[in-house]
């Protein structure tokens, strides 16, 4: 009895233990974080105005904007919501209420996109240049951007529209084809609506990722520095981490601060994307109880 308390102690111990270490590294990551935000924000809320929203690139600080960058970002990622979410929808439908979960094809298709959303986004770069500039003769165009980051982020919005439809009860499918409704009806009308916020909240957030991503956009041809607007989908374009990038890159120290302002939009975006997901998600939750 002596011996089982000494090791039920010892086991507390280390629990604790554990317990303040994690709690430590948790401090240390919000104290980087917090500390990389304030030095931002202090360098480059003074260029934050609406004149810098509007205006068009410069080779002069003073002058410089983010307008065509923010297009371009809106335009890319309105596309590629455009793709990616019905076809990662649709894929999730497919493997959940059609696919032979004991067939070979079934695994082998499961456990790679499961690999796939964990892919550096440089290789989704590589693939779009490989396939959609150059074989299918697109060339550095906003349709080639909007398609390379939809690669990027459809397994993950398969992932999480799979574990979302599979979250409804199955008593619930049970009984729609218990009263004759047919399994498409079933789908579309009972299963989808329930599976709605998580579907949404998970695209929304993969949506969030592609907007930050500059690393495919540079290999796909999208440029850092343009004074105009897209007019088209096959139009050259430029996006807000490249005009980051860009401006990071000059050794001026007034860069560095418009380049902070950039950053400032780019995160002001992402927290209203967040709450666009939150909001949603709510609002489906309330619908569908």
């Amino acid at each position: 009895m002596t011996n089982y308390k000494k090791k039920l102690k010892q086991r507390h111990f280390k629990s604790n233990l554990f317990m303040v270490i994690l709690m430590i590294v948790i401090l240390l990551s919000f104290l980087v974080l917090g500390t990389l935000l304030l030095e931002i924000f202090f360098r480059g809320y003074k260029t934050l105005t609406w004149t810098f929203i509007t205006s068009m690139p410069s080779g002069r600080a003073s002058r410089a904007g983010i307008l065509p960058a923010l297009i371009g970002s809106f335009g890319v990622i309105g596309l590629t919501a455009l793709i990616a979410i019905p076809i990662g929808v649709g894929t999730a439908i497919y493997l959940t209420e059609y696919a032979d979960k004991r067939s070979s094809f079934f695994k082998i298709l499961q456990l790679n996109i499961s690999n796939l959303a964990g892919v550096p986004a440089i290789v989704y770069g590589i693939l779009g240049l490989a396939v959609f500039a150059q074989l299918f003769k697109l060339g550095p165009s906003l349709i080639v951007g909007a398609f390379t980051l939809s690669l990027l982020i459809l397994p993950v919005i398969v992932v999480a529209s799979i574990e979302a439809i599979k979250a409804v009860p199955n008593s619930i499918r049970e009984g729609s084809y218990a009263l004759g409704v047919t399994r498409w009806k079933t789908i579309t009308g009972v299963i989808l609506p329930m599976a709605t916020p998580g579907i949404m909240t998970g695209s929304i957030l993969a949506l969030s990722r592609a907007m930050g991503e500059a690393a495919p956009l540079i290999m796909v041809g999208a440029v850092g520095f343009v004074t105009f607007l897209p007019s088209n989908l096959l139009d050259r374009y430029s996006a807000l981490p490249l005009i980051v990038f860009n401006w990071t890159s000059r050794p001026q120290a007034a860069f560095a601060e418009i380049a902070a302002s950039g950053i400032l939009v780019m995160l002001i975006l992402l927290i209203l994307t967040n709450l666009t997901a939150i909001i949603i998600r709510n609002k489906t939750q309330v619908r569908v109880d």
